[in-house]
């Protein structure tokens, strides 16, 4: 998925080969390290040919054998998450400079001297859509509420079971933009195609949304989505209060994001086994209670940092000005 978002971007495209170590089996173990250690000389040609001033890396076990090879070129590590995994911890190590997300990740590198809050960086195309011009895009309608769902690029299934068990009684309440992910468009096209005309008029789906995914995010009053970390940058921007769904099976990563965000009564929090019994209450609760919408919309956009791409961007170049 990455690689095909980067060459749409048009930026040049390179791997490594490389594979995890942790919670690895004894048996598969060998393998990767032997992966890594290819991984390593792969990483030593790419910085001879390329020869970089300043390396930048935001985890996961990719980024270890070209750090290991780069270790002598200034770096800067990113933390997305509001916790680190062992990745990040493990390559903090060789960071001269770590950016954060948010004021909370700083206890995780206590003895890391050069930390800088930056926020979560966005896309500039992201911020280029008022609310107006974004539902008329879409073709919402102006006197509906709109509820966004969201489950990521390949989408998350029991969001969108629920999402489809409560269609009807959700589309009572509010106008619904549901981007599926390509593994159940099939499904929800078909629901769509079986609701009454009047409902199927008024529940807007798609498998996902490039250029138009500010539009969705400007138009909504509230989304449905799980707890990465995208969510600490994109929904901040909009000012989009939230139901979170951190998925049970990504560590602890998604749940301290979701626990961060209602900490700030930006958002609450429905945990992923309970989502079919609460869904329907939760959104019937907060679309009724305008008041309290607008207090969530205020404290998420209050943890915005509009400006953090710039702000990597300058300490980047930064470094790669002290090595000149």
């Amino acid at each position: 998925m990455e690689t095909r978002l980067v060459e749409r971007a048009g930026v040049a495209f390179e791997t490594i080969p490389a594979a995890g170590v942790h919670g690895v089996g004894i048996g598969q173990l060998p393998r990767n390290l032997w992966q890594l250690g290819r991984g390593y000389l792969a990483s030593r040609r790419i910085l001879r040919r390329f020869k970089p001033e300043v390396l930048f890396f935001t985890g996961g076990y990719v980024a270890a054998p070209m750090a290991t090879a780069g270790r002598r070129i200034p770096a800067m590590l990113y933390v997305p998450d509001i916790e680190p995994g062992l990745a990040l911890k493990g390559l903090a190590r060789f960071a001269d400079r770590i950016a954060l997300t948010a004021e909370d990740s700083c206890k995780f590198f206590p003895q890391h001297a050069t930390t800088i809050v930056t926020g979560y960086p966005t896309r500039l195309s992201l911020a280029k859509w008022t609310r107006a011009d974004a539902r008329r895009m879409l073709g919402l309608d102006d006197h509906l509420p709109v509820l966004l769902v969201f489950g990521g690029s390949k989408g998350a299934r029991s969001i969108n079971s629920a999402v489809l068990d409560n269609l009807p009684a959700l589309l009572a309440q509010s106008q619904l933009v549901h981007l599926s992910g390509e593994l159940d468009w099939s499904r929800v096209a078909a629901a769509r195609n079986n609701l009454p005309e009047s409902k199927a008029a008024i529940y807007h789906a798609y498998p996902y949304l490039h250029e138009e995914m500010g539009a969705a995010l400007a138009a909504a009053d509230l989304v449905i989505s799980r707890a990465g970390a995208s969510t600490l940058g994109e929904f901040p921007l909009f000012g989009l209060p939230a139901i979170l769904v951190p998925y049970p099976h990504a560590w602890r990563y998604q749940k301290v994001n979701a626990e961060y965000l209602v900490r700030h009564n930006a958002a609450v929090e429905i945990e992923d086994a309970q989502l079919n019994e609460k869904l329907l209450p939760t959104v019937a609760e907060l679309l009724g209670n305008r008041s309290r919408l607008d207090t969530m919309r205020e404290a998420m956009k209050s943890l915005s940092h509009p400006q953090a791409a710039i702000e990597i961007g300058r300490q980047l170049v930064a470094l790669a000005g002290e090595r000149r």
